[in-house]
């Protein structure tokens, strides 16, 4: 495994803890300021849009697995093809459970860390 490929593992792992304790701005910190997110059933939208979601999620607990089944570098270009499951549990609710294929392009700032640059989340409710 390469050092860029350990990276982007790292920027996942680091994704899905911290959307696991809450820290939104730990997130927004692996999103480039141009990112554009496909999600089923909405036109795509940007890290503002992003943010604003995440902002409406504060209490909610998120638990979730990643299983990467692959991952192409391309220079400071790369993308990642990723199995998740992710579970919901608003305050007093039941879990909503949801689970699919993403497809991510990732690219390396010029500061060599390498952030979220596209995203397709294909995830579908779970019964």
């Amino acid at each position: 495994m390469t050092d860029d490929e350990r990276a982007i593992r790292e920027l996942v792992a680091t994704w899905m803890s911290a959307s696991k304790a809450g820290d939104t701005e730990t997130v927004l910190s692996l999103i480039a300021d141009d990112a554009v997110f496909m999600v089923v059933g909405q036109e795509p939208f940007g890290k503002d849009v992003f943010r604003a979601a995440s902002q409406g999620q504060k209490d909610l607990r998120i638990e979730g697995t990643s299983d990467i089944r692959e991952i192409q570098v391309l220079g400071n270009w790369a993308y990642l093809r990723n199995y998740l499951t992710v579970t919901v549990t608003p305050p007093g609710g039941a879990p909503i459970r949801r689970a699919g294929w993403t497809l991510t392009i990732v690219r390396k700032t010029s500061a060599g860390k390498w952030v979220l640059a596209r995203d397709a989340n294909l995830m579908t409710k779970v019964e």
